[in-house]
């Protein structure tokens, strides 16, 4: 089959279909498949972009410098999101390897994002990567303004399962001086991390 062909079958309404083509994309890579796929995330068709983005993570490490630059410089909100989708799909596809530097630096800047089609996947993604990236969840946390981005930090702190989240927490639940949304989620957070934690002993 031709990668035209294949291409065409990320389209496909049969779900395995479409992971088929993924897998076979991943498999029989060229130098042009990643930015073949990179150009995908513009796309109206959402099946269409997000196998891409599945695609990407599929295919691991490698795509990493590529997807981060769309991450950082794309002017379309859609393709930075698909970004940091796709890196969380790097991270899930690819547990045994550590997300790349570049990875990690890009996502950091996303948090930034004016747009919360973008922040928050960062956050989530960063969540996905877990322990090593602790420290800069909390900084984040710490000083971002930005009430939606803390919100999500303090739900990734509670499914990391990661124990240095249960002090950062406690102390924000019993914070009165935070915002009672933050309280209220750090609260709810902590008590989900104790269960991840318990589960994972």
């Amino acid at each position: 089959m031709t990668t035209d062909a294949i291409f065409e079958k990320l389209k496909h309404p049969n779900p395995n279909l479409r992971r088929k083509a993924m897998l076979e994309l991943a498999e029989a890579r060229d130098e042009n498949t990643i930015p073949r796929l990179m150009s995908i995330l513009n796309q109206e068709d959402v099946t269409y972009r997000r196998a891409a983005v599945k695609a990407l993570g599929i295919i691991g490490a490698d795509v990493v410098p590529s997807v981060v630059d769309s991450l950082l410089n794309s002017d379309n909100a859609t393709v930075r999101s698909s970004c940091a989708k796709a890196l969380a799909q790097v991270v899930v596809n690819h547990p045994e390897v550590q997300m790349p530097e570049e990875g990690i630096q890009g996502l950091k800047q996303a948090l930034n994002d004016p747009n919360p089609v973008v922040n928050i996947p960062a956050v989530m993604t960063l969540g996905e990567i877990g322990p090593p990236v602790f420290d800069l969840l909390v900084e984040t946390l710490n000083t971002s303004e930005n009430l939606a981005v803390g919100v999500a930090i303090l739900n990734a702190l509670g499914s990391m399962g990661d124990p240095r989240g249960v002090e950062v927490l406690t102390n924000l639940s019993n914070d009165e001086s935070a915002d009672p949304y933050i309280q209220e989620s750090a609260t709810s957070a902590l008590s989900r991390l104790e269960m991840v934690m318990k589960y994972n002993s």
